[in-house]
């Protein structure tokens, strides 16, 4: 496509989203758009953005998307009454949130007679990467609407469709285009959020472990019993099992295959490490370890041990002299009048 066109589909509100979809939450604290902010720069590496538009978004939807610097953001059908707020936020370990706010808004020609819709956008200006933003819509205080507003639009419709490809943003292949692929049909879950925990709670760190690997035991169940039905196509299909104790639908869509096979691997990539870094890296044949008295010198350690038996001998000598000396002036020393005085001066 020309770069005029493509201008022009900017200007229309064309934008590189995240092209698998965000459970929607009715609020998002910032800790959990720091968490999902950081760990949205590893999955850019590996999952190409696809060119889309964002029209007339429901109550608490999320999307994740990449918008360079110098680059407005795209219009999204929606009409504030209020400019945007900006300010920023330091998170512990270096990092800052930054906030931009958009409140009061409403969706033309559908019968709003108040404005109360708010848009939050959440960066990394500080220990992420400045361009993935986070878009969070939900509500907020109302006010009412002229009805002149109500009644124009804010973009044009019908949307122009495009045939734009997904490319990579980030990473190795940062700029290279893939061919577009369909929506993900199953809802993603959140970069560093698990599925089935809203994102304005703080979920205990266990439990979000046993909820993962529950699911990628589910898969790994499911795709054994697909792999026997191949290899046995006599044999018949094993019973169905009950819904609460294999894959149930609330489990399974709530995350991607991509997500959990990533997820898995890079579990059994650390695990392995474990067990094989010292047998594969580590020496086969460790010399014999020293004595424990080998680092002492024996002839120093006797010639030592003789310096201190003579000077005790010589403390010894020195303490017997001076007894002898004091005893031999007690026995010299007479009595007179009741007090003891030396010979020498009575005589």
């Amino acid at each position: 496509m020309s770069t005029s066109s493509n201008n022009i589909l900017q200007a229309e509100g064309l934008c590189l989203r995240f092209p698998e979809n965000l459970p929607p939450h009715s609020t998002l604290t910032h800790e959990v758009a720091v968490s999902m902010l950081a760990r949205a720069v590893g999955l850019a590496t590996q999952i190409a953005f696809q060119p889309s538009y964002i029209d007339k978004p429901p109550d608490g939807q999320i999307y994740l998307l990449f918008i360079p610097g110098g680059v407005n953001f795209p219009l999204d059908g929606v009409r504030y009454m209020e400019n945007e707020q900006r300010y920023s936020i330091p998170i512990q370990g270096g990092r800052e949130l930054e906030i931009i706010e958009a409140r009061h808004g409403l969706i033309p020609l559908s019968g709003e007679m108040v404005a109360s819709r708010v848009r939050r956008r959440y960066r990394l200006v500080k220990g992420g990467h400045p361009y993935l933003v986070l878009v969070h819509y939900s509500r907020g205080q109302s006010i009412p609407v002229p009805p002149a507003l109500q009644a124009q639009p804010v973009r044009q419709y019908p949307l122009r469709p495009h045939n734009e490809q997904a490319v990579f943003v980030l990473g190795e292949r940062q700029g290279h285009r893939v061919p577009p692929t369909p929506t993900v049909a199953a809802t993603a879950a959140a970069p560093g959020v698990p599925p089935n925990v809203a994102v304005g709670g703080r979920a205990d760190a266990q439990a979000i472990l046993a909820q993962q690997n529950r699911e990628m035991e589910a898969l790994e169940r499911r795709s054994q019993r697909e792999r026997s039905a191949s290899m046995n196509p006599g044999q018949p299909p094993p019973p169905p099992q009950r819904l609460d104790e294999e894959d149930s639908a609330d489990e399974l869509e709530h995350i991607s295959t991509r997500t959990l096979a990533l997820t898995r691997y890079g579990r059994n990539h650390e695990l392995m490490n474990e067990v094989f870094m010292h047998a594969a890296f580590g020496d086969k044949h460790p010399p014999k370890p020293p004595a424990p008295f080998s680092i002492f010198d024996k002839a120093e350690l006797e010639n030592r041990v003789e310096n201190l038996n003579k000077e005790i001998e010589e403390l010894r000598a020195r303490s017997a002299a001076r007894r002898a000396a004091r005893d031999e002036d007690v026995d010299t020393n007479m009595t007179v009048d009741g007090v003891t005085v030396p010979s020498v001066i009575v005589a």
